[in-house]
This record gives structure tokens, sequence and C-alpha cells, in this order.
């Protein structure tokens, strides 16, 4: 366990999915950590809205496929809802039979994890996300990529990046192929502090919330197409 620091308050974490021994399961593990508390459960995405609505959780572990109400219109409602604080959802999906990867990132998930995920994978998960990063790795990223040209959206235009440096569309291009701030660094030789700074600049000028929105950025723009 990683032990929460003094001074800051634990992650308060919401678990969504139909299957109660999965809830349970993911409860009693997060729950074990000093750093996090378990704020709620809920079976569908009708009772997560409530749920997210009562609690307040800073995280969201959310099934994808639930009955009443599905994790992409629960998603997109818990993140429309009023004011500026929004929790971060993580997806909770079978991956290789799941086609909604790319749907999920528009509807602003921060990232997926896999349900048969190790303790230690989903404990990470957690904390990553709620440190404002996202959850995308080179595998979900070549997921977004083949959704993406099966069923491509349409575009924004492009003049959306004219406000962005050179620099900072080495970056977004960088990170939309699935590369860390660590393989940012190297690839373009900075300190890795520069780079997470690059990061910051772009989010804040596209006015985007994670790392999974800039990957949908960079499709949707132009700034970066299929097969690149």
């Amino acid at each position: 366990m990683q032990p929460a620091e003094a001074d800051q308050a634990p992650i308060r974490v919401a678990i969504v999915d139909d299957q109660a021994m999965v809830r349970e399961g993911f409860g009693a593990l997060l729950s074990a950590q000093s750093d996090m508390t378990v704020v709620g459960s809920a079976a569908d995405g009708s009772e997560a809205v409530a749920l997210v609505r009562r609690a307040r959780p800073d995280v969201v572990l959310m099934d994808i496929r639930m009955p009443r109400m599905n994790g992409l219109d629960a998603t997109r409602a818990v993140l429309g809802m009023p004011g500026d604080e929004h929790p971060r959802v993580i997806m909770l999906t079978t991956f290789d039979a799941d086609e909604y990867v790319f749907s999920a990132l528009r509807a602003g998930a921060s990232g997926f994890l896999l349900k048969d995920a190790t303790a230690d994978a989903l404990v990470s998960a957690v904390r990553v996300v709620a440190a404002g990063d996202a959850l995308l790795s080179p595998s979900i990223t070549s997921k977004l990529i083949a959704d993406y040209a099966a069923r491509p959206a349409p575009r924004e235009n492009s003049t959306m990046l004219a406000a962005l440096t050179t620099r900072e569309l080495e970056v977004m291009t960088l990170i939309a192929s699935g590369r860390s701030n660590a393989e940012i660094a190297q690839e373009l030789f900075l300190a890795e502090q520069t780079v997470k700074t690059h990061v910051s600049r772009v989010l804040g000028k596209l006015g985007l919330r994670d790392r999974a929105q800039i990957v949908v950025a960079a499709y949707e723009s132009g700034l970066i197409s299929v097969g690149r």
C-alpha cells in the first residue's frame, strides 16, 4: 500500500458494475489502501448518476455494459453535471470484445481498465487518474486507432490547433501515438518536467481535461491520421 500524505485527503472512489462480485472485490481491495476510501457502489448507470450526485467521488470505476443505462451514457451524464468539479471516470472493459473505446473517450473517460486486471494495476489506475493523468497505454491507443479507422468521426476544424507552438504540436502528436512523458522526453531530447509543462499548456490552450482528450483532439483535428 502507498500511504496517504498526512495533509492530503484520501481518494474518494465509486464503483459501478452490474456484477456484485466485481463491486465487492474491487471495493475490498481499494478500501484496504490507506490513501483511498470507497464512497459507494452502483449496479447500473442510473444508480451511478445518483451516487455521484450524492457522494461526490474523485474517481468512478464505470462498467461499459450495464442494464437500464450503460456506462457511456452514465459517463456523459456524470461529466455533464452542472459545476466545475467532476469526477474522473475509468471505464471497466473486457477490451478484446469491446468496440466502445473511441466512444468512451469522446464521452470524457480518462482511461480504461481490464476487468481481470491485477490488484496492483487497479490500485495504480485509480492513483494515476486521480492525479490528473490519463490511463492510456499504447495497446489502448492502438485500439482507439482501429475504432477511428472503422468509424471515423466528423473532424473538427484544424484551426483549433492554431494556438499551439510547434513544440506543443510535436508533444501532442506523440501523446496521440501512445508515448508516455518519459518516452516523449527521450525522443525530443527534453527534460521530463519540460514535457509535463508542454502537456499542461496543450490542455489549457485547447480546454481539455487530460491526455485521453488530447488523443481524441489529435485525430479529430487531423493532426495525426490513421496509419501515421
